[in-house]
């Protein structure tokens, strides 16, 4: 089994980086770090390099990336997945560069989605500086797409670390690689895909106040404010350039023992399931994943 020991990054194909950029920054309150090479822009939340990375070229999600101890858990996890029949490729020492990591390999999932797992993501001694005062403290979770959520459970429990914590009928699937609720979900779509892309921030308070912010902004707000009573989380999710959606939240359930925890099922049709304060609820947009060739990545 492969031990994931954190999120790392999301890498998003945007056709006017300069409009992604803008909001990125000026909305999402994101701190840019310095250019290192033409036509991508690295996003920071917190003690990493960068944990979103918008690169000019076609609209899509790129890759979904995952932290792994050291270089030989990354040469461990390459074996593993390469017996199993999965097609793997190892980065090249200019794509390992590029997203500020010693070594990485990329691979798909049974669906289609782009996931790479690294070794050695950079860290960034100095205070993060946000671009607005948004509150972000963290890169909190992102959320895949997967036409069927059962089989999505099986590759991620069977093949990686990932625990369920609760089911939403079969329409999600919430995992933890860690204590906290879900730094993994996986929402039923048509076709693989990045559904969102999740921020902590440090208080309710930040939350309203982004969400005041937003509106006067004239961002669409896709759903929330609300409590999802799964995570526990007040939760905002809003529509950014190309398809992307951003969310907000705060208050995230923490499962400190695994053996106690017993996986729920709540059914998306039923009132408060979704939202606790059943507010509106609604699917939110997904970037589709794109495909090799069209991202300018060499296929496994």
């Amino acid at each position: 089994m492969i031990t994931l020991t954190d999120i790392a990054y999301v890498r998003s194909g945007v056709a006017d980086l300069e409009a992604a950029v803008r909001f990125a920054t000026g909305i999402v309150g994101l701190e840019l770090a310095a250019p290192t090479e033409i036509g991508v822009a690295q996003l920071r939340a917190d003690h990493r390099h960068h944990c979103l990375a918008l690169v000019e070229g076609p609209s899509g999600v790129i890759a979904s990336g995952f932290s792994v101890a050291d270089t030989d858990a990354l040469a461990a996890a390459e074996t593993e997945l390469e017996r199993s029949g999965t097609a793997v490729r190892r980065g090249s020492a200019a794509e390992a560069r590029s997203r500020r990591v010693r070594e990485f390999i990329a691979f798909d999932d049974p669906f289609g989605n782009r996931l790479e797992l690294v070794s050695q993501q950079e860290t960034v001694a100095r205070p993060l500086v946000l671009a607005r005062s948004s509150g972000i403290t963290e890169f909190g979770h992102l959320c895949l797409d997967a036409p069927d959520v059962h089989e999505a459970y099986r590759f991620w429990s069977t093949r990686f670390n990932a625990r369920v914590s609760d089911w939403l009928g079969d329409r999600a699937c919430l995992l933890r690689i860690d204590p906290v609720h879900h730094k993994l979900a996986v929402f039923q779509g048509d076709g693989p895909g990045l559904c969102h892309m999740n921020f902590q921030v440090g208080s309710i308070d930040d939350l309203f106040r982004n969400w005041h912010f937003l509106l006067e902004h004239g961002v669409e707000i896709e759903m929330g404010p609300g409590r999802h009573p799964q995570s526990t989380a007040i939760f905002l999710y809003f529509l950014g350039p190309e398809g992307f959606t951003y969310e907000y939240s705060f208050g995230v359930r923490r499962i400190e023992d695994d053996a106690a925890w017993a996986p729920r099922t709540f059914d998306p049709e039923e009132a408060g399931s979704i939202d606790m304060w059943l507010g509106p609820v609604k699917r939110v947009s997904s970037q589709a994943q794109l495909q090799p060739k069209k991202a300018g990545v060499p296929a496994p």
